[in-house]
């Protein structure tokens, strides 16, 4: 364990590269998913909300974090047409489920149910720029996704005692950018799709 004022750190390194992908966006050489960044402001800071509400303490800053960036993208987004990605029909009810889980946090006092519905909601919103990461990852930029992901790196190495409302947002965090990182950074999809070209090339063809 470490000492808990490491979190300005995390929270610093999460910023920086969040703001790197703002100027990005702002470049418009990467089009953030509007319904997805949304939505991602709005469920982490919820889910701080609830942190905050059940005496997490000063490890709620990576949280809040995590949620008032992405207001950042998704205001810079309408600074360039080209930084637009278009949304689909499915990334508008991915938004909605992740709205009702929301409206779930919302509805309950309890703070173990709350956290999880703002990590189902936190999900769902980023299923439509998953998809995109795994389809088109040049439309990304992972330096948010790896900022994220050293960020609540450090936050978890700072707990002394694990409960679920310390914890819970914070690994999932880990693990949602730790894929977007693969997706992105490691161009997974395009590698999948050429190897499974290659392959098919390199079947005998059948007389």
């Amino acid at each position: 364990m470490i000492n808990v004022h490491f979190v300005y750190l995390g929270a610093a390194i999460g910023a920086a590269g969040t703001l790197v992908y703002v100027r990005d966006t702002l470049r418009g050489t990467t089009q953030p998913n509007r319904v997805t960044w949304l939505l991602w402001a709005i469920a982490p800071l919820l889910a701080a909300a609830v942190e905050f509400r059940s005496g997490v303490g000063l490890r709620t800053l990576t949280t809040f974090m995590i949620g008032f960036m992405p207001l950042l993208v998704f205001a810079a987004s309408f600074h360039n047409p080209a930084a637009v990605w278009k949304a689909r029909r499915l990334d508008y009810a991915c938004g909605a489920l992740s709205l009702a889980g929301t409206a779930a946090w919302l509805a309950t006092q309890n703070g173990v149910v709350a956290i999880v519905a703002s990590i189902a909601a936190d999900f769902l919103a980023g299923l439509p720029t998953l998809m995109k990461s795994w389809s088109n990852p040049e439309s990304e930029t992972a330096s948010s996704y790896v900022g994220a992901l050293i960020s609540t790196g450090i936050l978890l190495l700072t707990i002394d005692r694990w409960t679920t409302e310390v914890a819970a947002f914070p690994l999932f965090i880990v693990c949602s950018a730790s894929v977007q990182v693969l997706l992105v950074a490691g161009r997974a999809g395009p590698r999948f799709r050429a190897a499974r070209a290659r392959r098919g090339a390199e079947a005998p063809q059948a007389w």
